[in-house]
Protein backbone atom coordinates (compact mmCIF):
# COMPACT_ATOMS: atom_id res chain seq x y z
CA UNK A 1 0.00 0.00 0.00
CA UNK A 2 1.46 3.44 -0.96
CA UNK A 3 2.44 5.54 2.09
CA UNK A 4 -0.14 8.25 1.42
CA UNK A 5 -2.89 5.66 1.21
CA UNK A 6 -1.67 3.92 4.36
CA UNK A 7 -1.65 7.20 6.26
CA UNK A 8 -5.11 8.22 5.03
CA UNK A 9 -6.39 4.86 6.31
CA UNK A 10 -4.56 4.95 9.63
CA UNK A 11 -5.27 8.55 10.64
CA UNK A 12 -9.07 8.22 11.08
CA UNK A 13 -8.60 4.84 12.77
CA UNK A 14 -6.13 6.36 15.22
CA UNK A 15 -8.37 9.37 15.83
CA UNK A 16 -11.21 6.99 16.62
CA UNK A 17 -9.31 5.00 19.23
CA UNK A 18 -7.85 8.17 20.75
CA UNK A 19 -11.39 9.57 21.09
CA UNK A 20 -12.58 6.27 22.52
CA UNK A 21 -15.37 5.81 20.01
CA UNK A 22 -13.78 3.25 17.65
CA UNK A 23 -12.67 -0.34 18.00
CA UNK A 24 -9.07 -1.13 18.85
CA UNK A 25 -6.92 -2.48 16.03
CA UNK A 26 -3.55 -4.03 15.27
CA UNK A 27 -1.42 -2.10 12.74
CA UNK A 28 0.67 -4.43 10.57
CA UNK A 29 2.80 -4.03 7.47
CA UNK A 30 4.30 -6.11 4.72
CA UNK A 31 7.50 -6.49 6.76
CA UNK A 32 5.76 -7.59 9.98
CA UNK A 33 7.38 -10.79 11.28
CA UNK A 34 4.97 -13.77 10.97
CA UNK A 35 5.74 -14.63 14.59
CA UNK A 36 4.63 -11.11 15.55
CA UNK A 37 1.32 -11.67 13.79
CA UNK A 38 0.84 -14.76 15.94
CA UNK A 39 1.81 -12.94 19.14
CA UNK A 40 -0.55 -10.03 18.38
CA UNK A 41 -3.46 -12.40 17.57
CA UNK A 42 -4.52 -10.10 14.74
CA UNK A 43 -7.82 -11.87 14.03
CA UNK A 44 -9.06 -11.99 17.62
CA UNK A 45 -11.11 -9.40 19.55
CA UNK A 46 -9.28 -6.80 21.66
CA UNK A 47 -10.40 -5.54 25.06
CA UNK A 48 -12.31 -2.25 25.17
CA UNK A 49 -9.68 -0.55 27.32
CA UNK A 50 -6.98 -1.04 24.66
CA UNK A 51 -6.46 1.21 21.63
CA UNK A 52 -3.68 -0.58 19.75
CA UNK A 53 -1.76 -3.83 19.83
CA UNK A 54 1.74 -2.96 18.60
CA UNK A 55 4.48 -5.47 17.80
CA UNK A 56 7.71 -5.30 19.77
CA UNK A 57 11.02 -5.58 17.94
CA UNK A 58 11.66 -9.16 19.00
CA UNK A 59 15.27 -8.29 19.86
CA UNK A 60 15.32 -10.82 22.69
CA UNK A 61 13.43 -13.54 20.84
CA UNK A 62 9.85 -13.90 19.65
CA UNK A 63 8.09 -10.55 19.11
CA UNK A 64 5.25 -9.66 21.48
CA UNK A 65 2.12 -7.57 21.20
CA UNK A 66 2.16 -4.53 23.51
CA UNK A 67 -1.30 -3.37 24.66
CA UNK A 68 -1.39 0.42 24.36
CA UNK A 69 -4.25 2.63 25.52
CA UNK A 70 -5.33 5.86 23.89
CA UNK A 71 -4.29 7.67 27.07
CA UNK A 72 -0.73 6.31 26.83
CA UNK A 73 -0.40 7.34 23.17
CA UNK A 74 -1.80 10.80 23.88
CA UNK A 75 0.43 11.27 26.93
CA UNK A 76 3.49 10.44 24.85
CA UNK A 77 2.53 12.88 22.09
CA UNK A 78 1.80 15.70 24.54
CA UNK A 79 5.06 15.16 26.44
CA UNK A 80 7.02 15.11 23.18
CA UNK A 81 5.57 18.42 22.00
CA UNK A 82 6.18 19.90 25.44
CA UNK A 83 9.85 18.89 25.31
CA UNK A 84 10.41 20.03 21.72
CA UNK A 85 8.87 23.46 22.16
CA UNK A 86 5.36 22.99 20.83
CA UNK A 87 3.30 21.08 18.27
CA UNK A 88 4.14 21.26 14.61
CA UNK A 89 4.15 19.50 11.24
CA UNK A 90 5.58 15.98 11.09
CA UNK A 91 7.36 14.11 8.31
CA UNK A 92 6.70 10.36 8.41
CA UNK A 93 9.89 8.63 7.27
CA UNK A 94 9.38 5.34 9.15
CA UNK A 95 6.91 2.50 8.52
CA UNK A 96 3.55 3.61 9.94
CA UNK A 97 2.92 0.28 11.72
CA UNK A 98 6.05 0.58 13.90
CA UNK A 99 5.60 2.45 17.16
CA UNK A 100 7.90 5.29 16.03
CA UNK A 101 5.83 5.76 12.88
CA UNK A 102 2.55 5.46 14.76
CA UNK A 103 3.62 8.20 17.13
CA UNK A 104 4.42 10.54 14.23
CA UNK A 105 0.77 10.13 13.20
CA UNK A 106 -0.53 10.51 16.77
CA UNK A 107 1.52 13.69 17.23
CA UNK A 108 0.11 15.05 13.98
CA UNK A 109 -3.43 14.39 15.19
CA UNK A 110 -2.63 16.06 18.50
CA UNK A 111 -1.21 19.08 16.67
CA UNK A 112 -4.10 19.27 14.21
CA UNK A 113 -1.68 19.08 11.29
CA UNK A 114 -1.48 16.79 8.27
CA UNK A 115 1.62 14.56 8.23
CA UNK A 116 3.67 14.23 5.07
CA UNK A 117 4.61 10.62 4.28
CA UNK A 118 7.90 9.66 2.66
CA UNK A 119 7.74 6.42 0.66
CA UNK A 120 10.06 3.93 2.40
CA UNK A 121 8.41 0.74 1.10
CA UNK A 122 11.50 -0.03 -1.01
CA UNK A 123 14.01 1.61 1.31
CA UNK A 124 14.94 5.09 2.46
CA UNK A 125 15.89 7.42 -0.41
CA UNK A 126 17.38 10.67 0.93
CA UNK A 127 16.92 12.32 -2.47
CA UNK A 128 13.20 12.52 -1.67
CA UNK A 129 13.74 14.50 1.52
CA UNK A 130 13.85 18.05 0.06
CA UNK A 131 10.50 17.70 -1.71
CA UNK A 132 8.86 16.03 1.31
CA UNK A 133 10.10 18.66 3.78
CA UNK A 134 8.93 21.45 1.47
CA UNK A 135 5.41 20.02 1.69
CA UNK A 136 5.41 20.46 5.48
CA UNK A 137 4.84 24.17 5.08
CA UNK A 138 5.65 26.91 7.62
CA UNK A 139 5.83 26.61 11.39
CA UNK A 140 7.61 24.09 13.57
CA UNK A 141 8.69 20.99 11.66
CA UNK A 142 9.88 17.62 12.91
CA UNK A 143 10.69 14.07 11.86
CA UNK A 144 11.76 10.76 13.40
CA UNK A 145 14.61 8.73 11.93
CA UNK A 146 16.89 5.84 12.82
CA UNK A 147 20.68 6.19 12.71
CA UNK A 148 21.09 4.40 9.38
CA UNK A 149 18.68 6.86 7.70
CA UNK A 150 20.44 9.86 9.20
CA UNK A 151 23.85 8.54 8.12
CA UNK A 152 22.58 7.98 4.59
CA UNK A 153 21.05 11.47 4.34
CA UNK A 154 24.25 13.12 5.55
CA UNK A 155 26.22 11.58 2.69
CA UNK A 156 24.58 14.10 0.33
CA UNK A 157 24.69 17.91 0.66
CA UNK A 158 21.06 18.70 -0.20
CA UNK A 159 19.33 16.12 2.04
CA UNK A 160 21.67 17.02 4.89
CA UNK A 161 20.86 20.71 4.47
CA UNK A 162 17.15 19.84 4.33
CA UNK A 163 17.29 18.06 7.69
CA UNK A 164 19.02 21.15 9.13
CA UNK A 165 15.86 23.12 8.31
CA UNK A 166 13.82 21.03 10.76
CA UNK A 167 13.34 22.08 14.37
CA UNK A 168 14.23 18.58 15.57
CA UNK A 169 15.12 15.16 14.21
CA UNK A 170 14.20 12.52 16.76
CA UNK A 171 16.68 9.65 16.56
CA UNK A 172 15.68 6.23 17.89
CA UNK A 173 16.05 2.53 17.16
CA UNK A 174 19.27 2.19 19.15
CA UNK A 175 22.45 4.21 19.68
CA UNK A 176 23.96 6.16 16.80
CA UNK A 177 27.68 5.93 15.93
CA UNK A 178 29.57 8.99 17.10
CA UNK A 179 30.77 9.86 13.57
CA UNK A 180 27.13 10.12 12.47
CA UNK A 181 26.30 12.42 15.40
CA UNK A 182 29.39 14.52 14.66
CA UNK A 183 28.43 14.80 10.99
CA UNK A 184 24.89 15.84 11.94
CA UNK A 185 26.22 18.55 14.26
CA UNK A 186 28.57 19.81 11.55
CA UNK A 187 25.62 20.00 9.12
CA UNK A 188 23.54 21.96 11.63
CA UNK A 189 20.99 19.17 12.16
CA UNK A 190 19.21 19.34 15.53
CA UNK A 191 19.32 15.71 16.64
CA UNK A 192 17.40 14.59 19.72
CA UNK A 193 18.40 11.06 20.77
CA UNK A 194 15.49 9.11 22.18
CA UNK A 195 15.15 5.94 24.24
CA UNK A 196 12.01 3.87 24.51
CA UNK A 197 10.14 0.96 23.00
CA UNK A 198 6.70 -0.29 22.03
CA UNK A 199 6.00 -1.01 25.70
CA UNK A 200 6.43 2.71 26.52
CA UNK A 201 4.48 4.05 23.50
CA UNK A 202 7.78 4.91 21.83
CA UNK A 203 10.58 7.16 23.02
CA UNK A 204 10.07 8.34 26.59
CA UNK A 205 13.57 9.55 27.49
CA UNK A 206 15.09 12.31 25.34
CA UNK A 207 18.82 13.00 25.55
CA UNK A 208 18.89 11.06 28.81
CA UNK A 209 16.11 13.12 30.41
CA UNK A 210 12.68 11.51 30.98
CA UNK A 211 9.68 13.18 29.37
CA UNK A 212 7.14 14.82 31.65
CA UNK A 213 5.55 12.21 33.94
CA UNK A 214 8.00 9.45 32.97
CA UNK A 215 9.97 7.80 35.78
CA UNK A 216 13.32 6.01 35.51
CA UNK A 217 15.16 3.88 38.03
CA UNK A 218 18.12 1.51 37.96
CA UNK A 219 17.77 -1.85 39.71
CA UNK A 220 20.39 -3.58 41.81
CA UNK A 221 21.31 -5.64 38.74
CA UNK A 222 21.81 -2.48 36.68
CA UNK A 223 18.63 -2.94 34.63
CA UNK A 224 16.55 0.06 33.64
CA UNK A 225 12.92 0.24 34.79
CA UNK A 226 10.49 2.77 33.30
CA UNK A 227 7.24 4.08 34.73
CA UNK A 228 4.63 6.72 34.04
CA UNK A 229 1.59 7.45 31.88
CA UNK A 230 3.03 6.15 28.59
CA UNK A 231 3.29 2.51 29.71
CA UNK A 232 1.46 -0.29 27.94
CA UNK A 233 -0.98 -2.38 29.98
CA UNK A 234 1.02 -5.52 29.28
CA UNK A 235 1.24 -8.05 26.49
CA UNK A 236 -1.43 -9.74 24.39
CA UNK A 237 -0.04 -13.08 25.64
CA UNK A 238 1.45 -12.79 29.16
CA UNK A 239 5.04 -13.97 29.53
CA UNK A 240 7.07 -15.16 32.50
CA UNK A 241 8.73 -13.44 34.15
CA UNK A 242 6.32 -10.59 33.51
CA UNK A 243 8.17 -7.26 33.04
CA UNK A 244 4.91 -5.47 33.99
CA UNK A 245 4.52 -7.44 37.24
CA UNK A 246 5.19 -4.40 39.46
CA UNK A 247 2.29 -1.99 39.14
CA UNK A 248 3.24 1.18 37.31
CA UNK A 249 6.62 -0.08 36.11
CA UNK A 250 8.10 -1.86 33.10
CA UNK A 251 11.32 -3.81 33.65
CA UNK A 252 13.46 -3.49 30.53
CA UNK A 253 16.25 -5.80 29.40
CA UNK A 254 18.62 -2.83 29.14
CA UNK A 255 21.45 -1.97 31.49
CA UNK A 256 22.02 1.67 32.34
CA UNK A 257 23.26 4.24 34.83
CA UNK A 258 22.13 7.63 36.11
CA UNK A 259 24.69 10.40 36.38
CA UNK A 260 24.82 12.95 39.20
CA UNK A 261 22.16 15.09 37.50
CA UNK A 262 19.81 12.13 36.98
CA UNK A 263 20.49 11.83 33.25
CA UNK A 264 20.14 8.27 31.94
CA UNK A 265 22.95 6.57 30.09
CA UNK A 266 21.94 3.35 28.33
CA UNK A 267 24.88 0.93 28.35
CA UNK A 268 23.33 -1.89 26.35
CA UNK A 269 21.15 -4.97 26.60
CA UNK A 270 21.72 -7.33 29.49
CA UNK A 271 21.59 -10.35 27.18
CA UNK A 272 24.31 -8.83 24.97
CA UNK A 273 26.79 -8.82 27.88
CA UNK A 274 29.98 -10.78 27.20
CA UNK A 275 31.47 -12.90 29.99
CA UNK A 276 35.17 -13.07 29.25
CA UNK A 277 37.83 -14.34 31.63
CA UNK A 278 35.46 -14.02 34.59
CA UNK A 279 34.66 -10.37 33.83
CA UNK A 280 31.62 -8.81 32.12
CA UNK A 281 31.92 -6.57 29.07
CA UNK A 282 28.95 -4.62 27.69
CA UNK A 283 29.17 -3.98 23.94
CA UNK A 284 27.76 -0.43 24.02
CA UNK A 285 30.68 1.37 25.70
CA UNK A 286 33.19 -0.56 23.56
CA UNK A 287 31.33 0.39 20.36
CA UNK A 288 31.22 4.01 21.48
CA UNK A 289 35.02 4.05 21.80
CA UNK A 290 35.64 2.13 18.57
CA UNK A 291 33.60 4.59 16.51
CA UNK A 292 35.93 7.40 17.61
CA UNK A 293 38.75 5.69 15.69
CA UNK A 294 39.21 7.54 12.37
CA UNK A 295 39.19 4.29 10.36
CA UNK A 296 35.88 3.06 11.80
CA UNK A 297 32.59 4.25 10.28
CA UNK A 298 30.37 1.83 12.20
CA UNK A 299 30.87 -1.23 14.33
CA UNK A 300 29.31 -3.98 16.41
CA UNK A 301 30.79 -5.79 19.38
CA UNK A 302 29.64 -9.27 20.39
CA UNK A 303 30.82 -12.43 22.11
CA UNK A 304 31.87 -15.78 20.66
CA UNK A 305 32.48 -18.94 22.65
CA UNK A 306 36.11 -19.40 23.70
CA UNK A 307 37.58 -22.52 25.30
CA UNK A 308 39.88 -20.52 27.59
CA UNK A 309 37.95 -17.32 28.33
CA UNK A 310 34.35 -18.56 28.18
CA UNK A 311 33.68 -15.88 25.55
CA UNK A 312 36.00 -13.63 23.61
CA UNK A 313 35.20 -10.07 22.59
CA UNK A 314 34.79 -9.75 18.82
CA UNK A 315 34.37 -6.60 16.72
CA UNK A 316 32.85 -6.26 13.25
CA UNK A 317 33.65 -2.91 11.67
CA UNK A 318 32.60 -0.95 8.63
CA UNK A 319 35.67 0.89 7.40
CA UNK A 320 35.81 4.65 6.96
CA UNK A 321 38.12 5.37 4.05
CA UNK A 322 40.33 3.03 2.06
CA UNK A 323 42.45 1.45 4.78
CA UNK A 324 41.08 -0.97 7.36
CA UNK A 325 42.34 -0.71 10.93
CA UNK A 326 44.32 -3.60 12.37
CA UNK A 327 43.25 -5.54 15.44
CA UNK A 328 46.28 -4.27 17.32
CA UNK A 329 45.35 -0.66 16.52
CA UNK A 330 41.79 -1.10 17.74
CA UNK A 331 42.88 -2.93 20.90
CA UNK A 332 45.24 -0.09 21.77
CA UNK A 333 42.56 2.48 20.99
CA UNK A 334 40.00 0.82 23.28
CA UNK A 335 42.56 0.33 26.06
CA UNK A 336 43.12 4.11 26.17
CA UNK A 337 39.56 4.61 27.48
CA UNK A 338 38.40 1.26 28.90
CA UNK A 339 39.85 -1.70 30.74
CA UNK A 340 42.00 -3.85 28.47
CA UNK A 341 39.52 -6.72 29.03
CA UNK A 342 37.03 -4.83 26.85
CA UNK A 343 39.41 -4.63 23.89
CA UNK A 344 38.40 -6.95 21.02
CA UNK A 345 40.44 -10.12 20.52
CA UNK A 346 39.07 -10.77 17.03
CA UNK A 347 38.30 -8.39 14.16
CA UNK A 348 36.09 -8.76 11.09
CA UNK A 349 35.72 -6.13 8.37
CA UNK A 350 32.21 -6.08 6.88
CA UNK A 351 30.51 -4.03 4.20
CA UNK A 352 27.45 -3.42 6.39
CA UNK A 353 26.08 -4.50 9.75
CA UNK A 354 22.96 -6.68 9.92
CA UNK A 355 19.90 -4.93 11.31
CA UNK A 356 16.33 -5.84 12.18
CA UNK A 357 13.04 -3.99 12.07
CA UNK A 358 13.56 -0.27 11.60
CA UNK A 359 17.32 -0.41 12.12
CA UNK A 360 18.25 -2.17 15.35
CA UNK A 361 21.66 -3.80 15.30
CA UNK A 362 21.49 -7.62 15.14
CA UNK A 363 24.48 -8.80 17.15
CA UNK A 364 23.12 -12.34 17.37
CA UNK A 365 23.26 -12.65 13.58
CA UNK A 366 26.94 -11.62 13.65
CA UNK A 367 27.70 -14.06 16.47
CA UNK A 368 26.05 -16.89 14.50
CA UNK A 369 27.90 -15.96 11.32
CA UNK A 370 31.37 -15.73 12.77
CA UNK A 371 30.94 -18.63 15.17
CA UNK A 372 30.14 -20.75 12.12
CA UNK A 373 33.12 -19.33 10.25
Amino acid sequence: MPPGEAVSTLLPALQGVLDGDAAAFTPVGSDTDPSALTAMRVDEPIGDEVALVVATSGTTGVPKGALLTGAALAASAAATHDRLGGPGHWLLALPPHHIAGIQVLVRSLAAGTAPVALDVTTGFDPARLPEAVAKLGPGRRYTSLVATQLAKALQYPEPGATLAQLDAVLLGGGPAPQPVLDAAAAAGVTVVRTYGMSETAGGCVYEGVPLSGVRVRIGADGRIALGGPTLAQGYRDPIHPDPFAEAGWFQTDDVGALDSSGRLRVLGRADDAISTGGLTVLPGPVEAVLTTHPAVADCAVFGIADDRLGQRVVAAVVVAGATAPTLAELRAHVAESLDATAAPRELHVVAALPRRGIGKLDRKALARQFSAD
